[in-house]
């Protein structure tokens, strides 16, 4: 994976609103492969004092677009097939596993997998983009072909 699409992602990632609210967080990355986690907390129950759905989504979300734009160009989300399959307890580190299944130029498959303390499955999705054909809009420059060095 380019390096530097590697640290754009985390960067943003530590600098989003949204992930920093709900303490999402970055572990891994590679092209077509991330791995987000988040600590449920008590702010993120429901009318039933169980984890709310939207957490849970909110943390495939993460795991889904960090995967997805892995490889350096935009992908915007078209679909998501979320089914719940256990309720995590409160306090539990909930991580999400995305891979990409398949990619074509214009679209992308990818399956998410939630677990509870990295043991229990938790929820299951499948997930579809489109990929657009721009840079990732906040990509630095990289360094001329050949490096810094490569002028005779």
């Amino acid at each position: 994976m380019d390096e530097r699409i590697r640290e754009a992602i985390y960067r943003r990632v530590a600098e989003e609103p949204f992930a920093r609210k709900f303490g999402l967080r970055l572990l891994d990355l590679d092209e077509g492969y991330s791995l987000v986690t988040m600590s449920l907390t008590p702010e993120m129950g429901n009318i039933f004092g169980k984890a709310h759905g939207g957490a849970i989504f909110a943390l495939i979300d993460e795991a889904f677009e960090t995967a997805s734009n892995s490889h350096g160009t935009t992908a915007v989300a078209l679909n998501m097939s979320v089914t719940y399959v256990a309720a995590p307890a409160m306090g539990a580190v909930l991580t999400a596993e995305a891979r990409e299944v398949n990619r074509t130029k214009r679209t992308a498959v990818y399956d998410i997998k939630v677990r509870e303390n990295g043991e229990r499955l938790v929820a299951s999705c499948q997930a579809l983009v489109y990929r657009l054909e721009t840079p990732l809009p906040f990509l630095t420059p990289g360094p001329p072909a050949g490096g810094p060095d490569s002028t005779p």
